[in-house]
């Protein structure tokens, strides 16, 4: 959906407003709000802030540095400088993240957050020199390459976080409006951190003081930025998620409804409503070899392998298995888990209910997630194992 941009003639309106809306179209998604999914400002709010703070610090560090080696420089070199630094680890970082891309679309806010950890690591690594000069090559090295890790993370979790806003294909719009915010509030940050520089961090003991602080507020505006991100794949947490309140209330649950529940930290989190399904083991670990065919006979048409133990369940995706193929699999886990608990039947038999009551309630069960706005073509499970007959 195309939402077009309109010129007032003879404009009466206040002069504040007319500049509120004129940063709104600098700044935001044209259409805005009606072009973004719910949450986008609260994500936009905490962004400018990341930003802001991300900046301040990177300029005190660099001026650590350049004091660690010896240097007195003025806060503005400092600033300089940090553009040059920045760069030469970028490259090893990209190395070391290159075989991580899987994982990072299946969790894009962990990551996302994993990445403002290592940027503030290395950030402390770069404060803390002045404090050990001997080690200034080590600290600066190390620094810099958590920077670089940093970076390589945040650029690969960005567009699955804008894709989680966009509506009807405003997503280069959304993306160019967003990185506008960024710049400015760079821009801003870098301002806020030469003055900084100049007064309060002026000695080591005004960046120990305000480093620490800068810091979490910055991760604090990273972890509620991903907070208010309305992730829309399937992944095993969501998915669990989705299975456990359908089974709880009856409904489906939106993208924006579970953003708040999602586990940043700890996603692979077992969730017992849910059947407390494990995805993606090793096919050995999961399954012995001479009980394999026995299992796969239990769901011929499925695509999917379930193995149901004393703690949790175990399912194995075919390789091209997709999103409503996983779904299929959990309902099944959850509906067997619970008639064996409730019923103290064999496993077999209890496989075989659960079967047919997925079958009974997919349909409507998969009409009305689409329509809630979740992407059924795709799990994304990460570097999780698959099987293949």
């Amino acid at each position: 959906m195309h939402f077009p941009q309109v010129k007032i003639v003879d404009d009466s309106r206040p002069v504040t407003r007319r500049i509120v809306e004129s940063f709104l179209n600098k700044f935001f998604p044209s259409g805005y709000p009606y072009s973004v999914n719910e949450g986008y400002l609260r994500y936009t709010q905490f962004r400018a802030l990341q930003h802001f703070t991300s900046a301040a610090l990177s300029v005190l560090s660099t001026q650590s540095l350049l004091f660690a080696a010896g240097l007195r420089p003025t806060p503005a070199q400092a600033t300089a400088v940090s553009w040059i630094l920045k760069d030469g680890m970028q490259h090893v970082g990209k190395l070391i993240c290159s075989n991580l891309g899987a994982r990072m679309d299946s969790e894009p806010k962990r990551w996302r957050i994993l990445a403002d950890v290592l940027y503030d690591l290395g950030t402390g690594l770069e404060v803390l020199s002045p404090l050990c000069p001997h080690l200034f090559l080590e600290m600066a090295g190390l620094g810099n390459f958590a920077k670089g890790m940093a970076v390589v993370a945040a650029r690969a979790t960005r567009l699955p976080i804008y894709s989680s806003f966009a509506r009807e294909g405003n997503l280069s719009d959304l993306f160019a409006k967003g990185e506008a915010i960024s710049t400015l509030f760079n821009v801003v940050g870098i301002g806020a951190g030469i003055q900084l520089a100049s007064t309060i961090c002026s000695t080591m003991q005004g960046k120990l003081v305000v480093g620490p602080l800068l810091s979490v507020l910055h991760i604090y505006s990273v972890c509620e930025e991903m907070r208010a991100a309305p992730v829309n794949t399937l992944n095993p947490q969501r998915t669990a998620m989705i299975v456990a309140d359908f089974l709880k209330t009856g409904k489906i649950s939106s993208p924006a409804d579970l953003r708040y529940g999602e586990d940043l930290l700890f996603p692979s989190r077992l969730i017992e409503e849910a059947g407390n399904v494990m995805v993606g083991r090793p096919l050995h670990k999961a399954v012995k070899p001479s009980k394999l065919h026995q299992i796969k006979r239990t769901f011929p048409e499925g695509k999917f392998i379930l193995h149901l133990r004393t703690r949790w369940t175990d399912m194995i995706l075919e390789h091209n298995a997709t999103g409503e193929d996983a779904l299929r699999g959990w309902l099944v886990a959850a509906y067997a888990a619970d008639i064996e608990k409730s019923f103290n039947l064999s496993t077999e038999i209890a496989l075989q209910d659960a079967y047919e009551r997925m079958n009974s309630v997919f349909s409507p069960f998969l009409s009305e997630l689409q329509s809630k706005g979740w992407h059924t073509d795709q799990f994304l499970d990460g570097t999780g194992c698959r099987f293949s007959f």
